[in-house]
């Protein structure tokens, strides 16, 4: 329902959106529904977590636009660029479909999305490690807001609380990125 009315609201062709996404779409779609099922065991552990882990996700999913936006015109790169990179953190058809509706590079965002899955999902519980974060919850909000469906898959594989945690953040993050780049756009644009 987010995703039509986004849609609608951004005035995007539904029949370029569908065109642009379908085979990702279809690979995603039962893989995403998949990742309820953890999320459905673990219910149980969000009391007590739900407001502050939406002001988290809401709050990381800005510093991802702006920290993407301000990297890439720090080192040169052009607006265009800038609004390519600032989908990063989404999934990937939700990234190519923000990016369309930003004038950015589909493509591109693409390619950005999944090297930011990877990284985050090689680097992402090493380095969470180090700094000592060992809360299963902790780490999978971590990893599925920063890596969404490829860290979600490493998320997995540490623990289903992880992996439940971090299938929740990567849908979190993916609507929170969607209302909060049409707001910074207005901003910086």
């Amino acid at each position: 329902l987010v995703v039509v009315a986004l849609v609608l609201a951004l005035d995007v062709d539904y029949a370029d959106y569908r065109a642009g996404t379908e085979l990702i779409a279809f690979w995603l779609g039962p893989a995403t529904v998949a990742l309820a099922i953890p999320l459905h065991r673990n219910v149980r552990r969000l009391q007590g977590l739900v407001v502050p882990m939406l002001v988290a996700i809401a709050i990381g999913a800005l510093v991802s636009i702006l920290s993407a936006w301000g990297l890439v015109l720090l080192t040169g790169g052009g607006e265009e660029l800038a609004r390519t990179m600032s989908t990063k953190s989404t999934t990937t058809p939700v990234s190519i479909a923000l990016s369309e509706t930003i004038d950015g590079i589909p493509a591109l965002s693409a390619v950005f999305s999944v090297i930011a899955g990877i990284l985050g999902a090689v680097a992402g519980p090493t380095v969470l490690s180090w700094l000592r974060i060992r809360e299963p919850r902790a780490r999978g909000l971590a990893l599925g807001s920063v890596s969404h469906g490829i860290g979600t898959s490493r998320a997995l594989h540490e623990s289903e609380t992880e992996g439940a945690f971090s299938g929740l953040a990567m849908g979190l993050t993916a609507l929170a990125t969607s209302l909060w780049l049409p707001l910074v756009l207005l901003v910086l644009a």
